[in-house]
């Protein structure tokens, strides 16, 4: 496994872990206490806050901000300009008229579970979960949880599809029963839930 690639114009602060093979681009700023896994990659001009957390091969696009306490699991895909919140009511000053300062406000996190994408300019609200393997179409405003293989677009963001492990559209495969041809996968829907599950895996 390689040593990380940190090109010398990135800014990481003291404290931050970056795991081998990852690289982090020009004018990207990490920092302290952050944990970047192997094979990450940080584009330009992203930013990365305190003490978040990324997991091992995940991509996170040129200028997505990604404010802590956010949690990435492997595999994420975060599109150019994202953004992560993490405050319910974002205000500059106190209503006394003095600046906010750290203990002013509890900041609330984005968990981005395994293999789920968030598609260029979409935001995510915090606090929301987006389930494995979950497809946020780019532009979106995301306020509430996605579902697992979920395809959400909108203001607010809405389920449309159903997507597999590919990324792709799921086929229907008989009464709630879809398939991910490229995969092999094989789900079954429950209505009553809007929820999809994976009942055997392709390749």
């Amino acid at each position: 496994m390689s040593e990380p690639r940190i090109i010398p114009t990135a800014d990481l602060d003291d404290g931050v872990t970056i795991g081998d093979g990852s690289s982090i681009w020009h004018l990207s700023q990490v920092r302290s206490g952050a944990v970047l896994g192997e094979n990450v990659v940080v584009g330009r001009g992203a930013y990365i806050g305190e003490g978040v957390h990324v997991g091992d091969n995940c991509k996170i696009q040129n200028y997505a901000l990604v404010y802590e306490p956010a949690y990435l699991e492997d595999g994420v895909f975060i599109g150019p300009a994202v953004v992560l919140t993490n405050d319910h009511f974002p205000r500059a000053c106190n209503p006394d008229g003095s600046v906010k300062s750290a203990d002013d406000w509890e900041p609330v996190g984005v968990t981005l579970k395994h293999g789920c994408s968030i598609g260029a300019r979409s935001v995510c609200v915090a606090p929301v979960t987006i389930g494995e393997w979950a497809t946020v179409a780019a532009g979106s405003v995301v306020v509430k949880d996605v579902q697992p293989y979920a395809l959400v677009a909108g203001v607010p963001a809405r389920r449309i599809k159903w997507v597999g492990r590919s990324g792709f559209p799921l086929d229907p495969e008989g009464d709630h029963q879809w398939v991910d041809t490229r995969t092999g996968d094989h789900f079954v829907e429950d209505p009553a839930t809007d929820t999809l599950s994976l009942v055997s895996e392709g390749n």
